[in-house]
């Protein structure tokens, strides 16, 4: 599925797949959400952008569709 996803997309770049929820729960984005009444597990859309050295330079929580990729790409401009 990721690699058709990527084909379709273009991406030159891996895709993970984190199946256990481990990355998510390290960087705090696995959370109890309400989906239609129920209390269920899943990702809080979250965007990291991490530089070279591995450290958190901008944190983009609960992310909106609408403008967040040019407000991504102003921080990584920064």
């Amino acid at each position: 599925m990721q690699a058709l996803f990527k084909k379709k997309y273009e991406l030159p770049f891996t895709l993970l797949c984190d199946v256990d929820h481990k990355m998510a729960e390290a960087y705090g984005v696995w959370k109890e959400k309400n989906l239609y009444g129920k209390t269920v597990m899943g990702i809080e859309r979250t965007t990291f952008v991490i530089d070279a050295a591995g450290k958190v330079k901008k944190l983009f929580p609960k992310v909106k569709v609408e403008g967040h990729a040019e407000d991504v790409l102003a921080a990584l401009k920064a």
